[in-house]
């Protein structure tokens, strides 16, 4: 055991213990969030859209039931994990070894035996801060430079896949479905195969011809990391693919395409992470609970085409848009959600229901 620190961007140092792998000699810098699952935390450390940031979760206990490949949403691309304890001998039959471990093999720096509460009201009150995880001495004059200059940038061609890859429908196929991946979780691969559709996932510079080239039933537009403004070249093609083919977005995906739209985003004061987010239907006004893991949101009141679905019920942000005259639509929660909740999976019925309209109209 030896010592480890969290030093923040606005000068707290926060002294624990390191586990997983040791930081970089310079110290591992990253943009610090919380998220306030109480479970999933194997979903958290494997969801691509954390790229560039340290995570810190506020569940006091993490890892107990060990790591289970079986329900990774993709490949780490966190910076830093920040606990406040972590279990050295996890219990579950499915169990394949400990946290510990698994950040060691995959080069990622822990910290632990820090006061999670504390820091969670820091990001919440002040905003979302850059951090740095090191082993050296904790003199914030020695890292300032380093945190004041930070930002998180090229993080979807950072995790994008690099090659096209068909996932076969469970059963027959019914619909051949494009997934643009941007980071996208594997528990959207899985929810279309579910509902006998053919899963083809192409990287995110995919242009659009390419795509509309394979006669997709459907267009899905993943989650992701990042600023989504940054992503010109993505908003560009879609800009050309909007109103051909039926469109569901998610999280990233419903970033960039409001963007292609004529709508604006922003940056929230520390953003929406974990699984228990209310949103309510704007039409029903019923609320339901979602799974979210975003720093930035469709700016309420700049639509230029489709309306607002789903409002976010804490803080009336936008949560969603349809634009039914294009048959397409997009939400900024996790409706795939893994572990769960799984109150809004219907959107995948509407999003298949979608494509048999458009099928049955082509004749």
């Amino acid at each position: 055991m030896k010592k480890r620190y969290l030093i923040l961007e606005s000068g707290r140092v926060f002294e624990g213990v390191g586990f997983g792998a040791d930081p970089s000699p310079d110290g591992t810098v990253g943009e610090l969030v919380f998220t306030t699952g109480m479970c999933g935390y194997l979903e958290c450390i494997t969801d691509p859209s954390y790229y560039g940031q340290i995570v810190t979760q506020t569940f006091p206990m993490i890892g107990n039931y060990g790591v289970i490949s079986s329900d990774f949403e993709g490949c780490p691309a966190l910076f830093g994990y920040v606990v406040r304890e972590w279990c050295p001998a996890p219990s579950n039959f499915r169990s394949e070894g400990d946290i510990d471990s698994f950040l060691k093999d995959r080069g990622i720096p822990g910290i632990c035996g820090v006061d999670t509460r504390e820091i969670t009201k820091l990001i919440r009150d002040r905003g979302v801060m850059n951090a740095v995880i090191t082993d050296g001495e904790p003199d914030f004059s020695l890292y300032s430079q380093a945190l004041s200059s930070y930002k998180v940038r090229g993080a979807v061609p950072a995790v994008t896949s690099t090659r096209p890859n068909l996932f076969p429908a469970d059963g027959d196929e019914k619909f051949r479905v494009v997934l643009i991946d941007y980071g996208a979780k594997a528990g959207i691969t899985a929810a279309l195969r579910a509902r006998e559709c053919s899963v083809l996932s192409v990287p995110a510079n995919t242009d659009a011809e390419s795509i509309l080239e394979m006669k997709p039933d459907g267009i899905m537009l993943s989650n992701g990391p990042g600023d989504p403004t940054e992503r010109r070249d993505c908003i560009e093609e879609l800009k050309k693919i909007f109103g051909r083919v039926p469109i569901f977005g998610i999280c990233l995906g419903h970033q960039l395409l409001a963007l292609s739209t004529g709508a604006l985003t922003e940056k929230l004061k520390f953003g929406h992470r974990g699984a228990n987010q209310p949103v309510r239907d704007v039409k029903s006004g019923r609320t339901y609970i979602t799974s979210q893991n975003h720093g930035y949101a469709v700016r309420v009141g700049s639509l230029r085409r489709g309306t607002m679905s789903f409002t976010n019920a804490n803080d009336g942000t936008c949560e969603g848009i349809d634009y039914e005259a294009d048959l397409a639509f997009s939400v900024q929660f996790h409706p795939e959600a893994r572990s769960g909740p799984h109150d809004t999976e219907f959107l995948f019925d509407r999003f298949v229901r979608m494509m048999e309209v458009r099928r049955n109209a082509k004749g």
